[in-house]
């Protein structure tokens, strides 16, 4: 059976927050209590994975957390690339977040080559006009988007014309890209916005 995006988001919060937990075992309703999700959602999410992870106290963490990276395809290394390396960009060259995952940053690319001479990286930085060459042969099949909202859609597609399968996308503009190529939008305005109404309609 098929996850709905809703779903795929949840079961991915819900295994971040296992990896971070000390017991063995957690029950349905402190995973309630944790993520904000309904014991209903849970579990109906939960019911969709194969695998051994109940008992009677609730679901083994170990368990739950591999079935869930199994059913997402989670287990296997994944090349990323920095397309945009200003402020925002270039802060994922010291950027830890990754450590642990499967994911790796492969590359980082830019249009202004002064740039790319003054910045150090664990990983290889190259001029955008090498994406084409660069992206196949580092097996590269994810993109982190970080350039101004002006050059957002032309760097995506040039993202797609390498192979990209897919794009979190910093820049505030909606993006129109092949149907093969998937897009998760990351925009700080949405986040801050969402926080305010829903401060705002509790207060009411």
């Amino acid at each position: 059976m098929g996850l709905s995006k809703v779903a795929i988001g949840r079961l991915l919060h819900i295994s971040r927050l296992l990896d971070q937990q000390e017991e063995p075992v957690i029950s349905s309703s402190v995973l309630e209590k944790i993520t904000g999700y309904t014991s209903d959602s849970i579990r109906k999410d939960i019911s969709l994975l194969e695998g051994d992870f109940s008992s009677n106290a609730g679901y083994k963490k170990e368990a739950l957390s591999l079935a869930i990276k199994e059913k997402l395809g989670l287990l296997r290394e994944r090349i990323c690339c920095i397309v945009g390396l200003g402020r925002l960009g270039s802060a994922f060259i010291d950027y830890k977040g990754l450590e642990g995952s499967f994911f790796k940053i492969g590359a980082g690319f830019d249009s202004n080559v002064n740039r790319l001479e003054i910045l150090q990286a664990d990983f290889p930085l190259y001029p955008t006009f090498k994406m084409k060459e660069v992206i196949p042969r580092l097996n590269i099949e994810y993109a982190v988007l970080c350039v101004p909202p002006g050059e957002a859609q032309k760097a995506a597609d040039k993202l797609a014309d390498c192979g990209i399968k897919g794009i979190v996308n910093y820049a505030p503009v909606a993006l129109h890209l092949p149907k093969g190529v998937q897009v998760e939008n990351l925009y700080v305005s949405d986040a801050l916005n969402s926080l305010a109404a829903r401060i705002e309609i509790l207060h009411d």
